[in-house]
């Protein structure tokens, strides 16, 4: 039997913009087995998923790190092809562990080279989908998320998610909670239930936006990934920063409005729908100046 190994590592909006990628190697490959390398956030939603039948973390050691390394490398052998949806410095130097298998990336010495030279200006799915047509896959449409869409909490009545949340490290992707609480008011004014979501490290900022708009219902750090594809999937609209539960949201085919600041290029990276209009992107300099009016006048 064919072994195939996917390496996609993460973060959120980055696995969840590799779904049409895993589907499409999942149809050209039906008969392999196939193996996705991720980090532990992963896991759960790559299990449920119909494309994989082995899933293995990579813990990320150092390279200075011998045991953790041996470990990697074990990892890595025994395939007869490796597709490196990540294509970073790190996952490309996995090649040398590899063997002999056939691998699609952009790591040196690759046999299934992805040589486009304008591959770092092109959006993630583009970029994708160009890897795996030089590797032989020539399809990778919209997938079946049917896996997805079904879990998570019910929520009585139309509402709307608000995901005010970004990676940490990057406070400046993020709209002031204060001026999410304003559109929470008038999504309950228009007959949503504004619904909070994101993780844990998040509450703070949920916390604000119910001082302000206390029919809000604060859902942070209480769902799991695939928790959120049924939540967002049921959803009547999404507002949020470029972080990763809005591209679930995309993906799953829920209305979007997506709050962009100079830290991030929506032409690389904004999360892509099921159909034409389904994402808004809303993009300034300076996310601090996005008036709540324009938001709302996204609203449609």
């Amino acid at each position: 039997m064919t072994r195939i190994l996917v390496i996609r590592l993460g973060a959120l909006g980055d696995f969840v913009q590799s779904f049409p990628a895993f589907s499409a190697i999942r149809a050209h490959h039906p008969d392999a087995s196939i193996t996705l390398l991720t980090t532990a956030p992963f896991h759960d939603l790559a299990a449920a998923s119909p494309w994989f039948d082995h899933i293995e973390i990579d813990t990320r050691p150092k390279f200075t790190d011998l045991a953790g390394m041996k470990r990697l490398r074990q990892q890595l052998v025994g395939y007869d092809r490796v597709y490196d949806l990540q294509t970073s410095g790190r996952s490309s130097r996995y090649r040398r562990f590899a063997g002999q298998a056939a691998w699609s990336g952009i790591g040196r010495g690759a046999s299934l080279l992805h040589a486009n030279p304008w591959r770092d200006e092109m959006h993630t799915r583009s970029r994708q989908r160009d890897q795996l047509r030089m590797a032989g896959i020539m399809e990778a449409p919209e997938p079946d998320l049917g896996w997805l869409t079904d879990g998570g909490p019910v929520v009585k009545g139309p509402y709307a998610l608000v995901a005010c949340g970004a990676a940490p490290h990057r406070p400046a992707k993020r709209w002031p909670a204060e001026r999410y609480g304003a559109l929470a008011n008038i999504l309950v004014r228009q007959g949503m239930r504004p619904v909070i979501i994101g993780v844990a490290t998040d509450a703070p900022l949920a916390a604000t936006i119910c001082v302000h708009c206390p029919e809000a219902l604060d859902l942070t750090g209480k769902t799991s990934l695939l928790d959120l594809g049924g939540l967002c999937a049921r959803a009547t609209l999404a507002v949020g920063n470029d972080t990763g539960p809005m591209h679930l949201a995309a993906a799953v085919g829920c209305r979007c409005i997506v709050l962009f600041s100079s830290e991030s290029d929506p032409a690389l990276t904004a999360p892509l729908g099921r159909q034409p209009g389904q994402v808004s992107v809303l993009r300034v300099n300076d996310i601090a100046t996005l008036s709540v009016d324009r938001v709302v006048s996204a609203l449609g």
